[in-house]
């Protein structure tokens, strides 16, 4: 990830442009994973009903209803550990990227590839915004994107069974998270350099732009 973000900014003599270009390769390689995640949320907003009726049938016979359950998923193709499997591989990916950032722009040439022609300055400027160091309103941008990311990725409390103490505790719990998220988000880029939020942001707007797309799609 190292030498192809200073091979783009070899050829763009643009640092954020090489970010957001690492970042596109980035989500281009794990694009499969990330489909099939957010194929999975949505076919889980909409067994939601299913489900409850499978509860509140088998409520006396936690084993039928565990067995009526997988009937489901397997029919609606629903593999609950696919959002697992994505973060799985997200966590190696942004430490690396802490890795290639935390010292700012200051690249060791050791870690080049005989064929990639290390600079010997790198102007670590964006549109005005210092990449080699934090950035309070990226952070602050990041962290607006991921609210609505969550709120994307939330679906909207069931009508029915309000009264059901397990449905109360996950709507509060995933009301909770939409501020949580962003929260974490701010604290984390706060201290980082904004080469790592400028990634963070691009990622969370194409997942975002992702989301719509699949949960607006109608079965044929």
């Amino acid at each position: 990830m190292l030498n192809f973000l200073i091979l783009i900014y070899i050829y763009t003599n643009n640092f954020g442009i090489a970010v957001i270009g690492l970042t596109l390769l980035i989500r281009l390689l794990t694009n499969p994973l990330n489909q099939k995640a957010l194929e999975s949320q949505k076919a889980m907003s909409e067994i939601q009903p299913k489900l409850k009726e499978i509860q509140k049938k088998h409520k006396d016979s936690p084993e039928k209803q565990a067995q009526e359950m997988m009937a489901l998923y397997k029919e609606k193709k629903f593999n609950p550990f696919s959002g697992i499997f994505l973060l799985f591989l997200q966590i190696p990916i942004i430490w690396a990227l802490f890795y290639i950032f935390k010292g700012g722009v200051s690249i060791d040439p050791s870690q080049m590839y005989s064929f990639v022609h290390f600079p010997q300055t790198i102007n670590p400027y964006f549109l005005g915004i210092d990449l080699s160091k934090p950035n309070i309103y990226l952070a602050i941008l990041t962290a607006i994107a991921q609210f609505f990311q969550a709120k994307t990725s939330t679906p909207p409390a069931p009508k029915e069974g309000a009264d059901d103490k397990a449905s109360q505790m996950t709507n509060m719990m995933q009301k909770q998270m939409v501020i949580f998220i962003p929260l974490i988000t701010l604290f984390v880029l706060y201290n980082l350099p904004a080469a790592l939020g400028l990634y963070w942001l691009i990622t969370t707007l194409f997942t975002i732009f992702q989301q719509r797309s699949i949960f607006n799609k109608k079965e044929i």
